[in-house]
């Protein structure tokens, strides 16, 4: 509703100016995101529209050198977008030579991968990691924009709003301990239209079930685990995809890197990982031995397959589902 999309704005003004991040009339913020999707029409739009902030819109980002006479025209003071515009721009001479002076810049939409983050942080600065849906009207935790960032963690929720990590069964688990994050509060959609059961199934006594496995710290900081239908599991143990694909990222030679679960007889699911490499001579037995090296072996794909690009959405984000899709095709072939 209206309601709730004048909430998330004021909910994400208001966090911000509490870390002495506010934005004003001098701010850019650069949108390579279309505006159809919620992180760009809620954060970019109305947020930086609120604060009478400019916003410089690149129809058409990809590929990412696209982006070169926005950043060379204008000062550009806020980015937002998911980790593959991030790695993209660490990849461009003439980003990585010349880099804009940002007050701040915001991932979201999927994991930012360690790698990301380190290498963008040694050029330009820190990324502050988000957490949202369509369902919270985009965000619903942000990390605070603080020089001491913790890696991984999306924050804190947002003022006026609640969360918890319960187990299957619904009941709250110990501090600590992986479950699914419900959120609460008046940025949360009342559910979906004449859709009565899956509506039903998501929110529940006010809370919105997002699906997504988290945990948190000692100090209240959340950290995203992977969505629930991601997870692989590998004879009995849980499999998150966004850990093995942060250690796979790691490798100098990778691009893009997606793990999916496939079906295997001795163990039930098996990892399998997808990666495009910027070397045509890179062996996956390679890319073995770096896993082998920092994953337990219960983790440690069973197949690596190279593939040219992997599937994205219009936003960047790297499609699983699509590689399932793909997998499922070449086990019926």
């Amino acid at each position: 509703t209206h309601q709730n999309l004048l909430s998330l704005v004021r909910m994400t003004g208001d966090y911000l100016r509490a870390h002495n991040s506010a934005f004003n009339q001098q701010d850019s913020i650069l949108t390579a995101i279309p505006l159809y999707h919620i992180f760009a029409f809620s954060v970019n739009f109305l947020m930086f529209f609120e604060g009478g902030s400019h916003n410089i819109l690149v129809p058409s980002p990809r590929p990412v050198s696209n982006l070169r006479p926005a950043f060379e025209q204008f000062k550009i003071t806020w980015l937002t977008g998911v980790d593959t515009l991030y790695a993209g721009l660490l990849a461009e001479d003439w980003f990585v030579q010349n880099p804009p002076e940002l007050t701040c810049a915001i991932s979201g939409g999927t994991a930012l991968r360690p790698a990301t983050a380190e290498h963008w942080k040694a050029k330009i600065g820190n990324i502050i990691e988000g957490f949202g849906m369509t369902e919270t009207s985009c965000a619903a935790m942000l990390h605070p924009p603080i020089s001491i960032i913790r890696q991984g963690s999306v924050g804190f929720p947002l003022p006026g709003s609640e969360i918890k990590i319960v187990d299957v069964q619904g009941n709250e688990v110990p501090l600590g301990s992986a479950g699914e994050l419900c959120v609460k509060g008046p940025h949360i959609v009342q559910g979906y239209l004449n859709r009565p059961e899956e509506s039903a199934d998501t929110f529940v006594e006010g809370w919105l079930h997002t699906g997504d496995i988290a945990q948190l710290d000692e100090d209240g900081f959340c950290y995203i685990l992977d969505r629930k239908k991601d997870m692989v599991l590998v004879s009995g143990f849980n499999v998150y995809p966004n850990e093995i694909e942060a250690v796979i990222a790691e490798h100098p030679d990778i691009i893009e890197v997606a793990v999916i679960g496939v079906p295997d007889v001795q163990t039930g699911e098996a990892v399998k990982a997808y990666i495009a490499t910027r070397n045509p001579s890179l062996f996956t037995d390679e890319i073995l031995a770096h896993c082998k090296e920092h994953l337990t072996a219960y983790k440690v794909p069973k197949v690596i397959e190279i593939l040219p690009e992997l599937p994205k959405s219009t936003v960047g984000k790297i499609l699983r589902a699509e590689l399932r899709n793909l997998q499922q095709q070449l086990q019926s072939a």
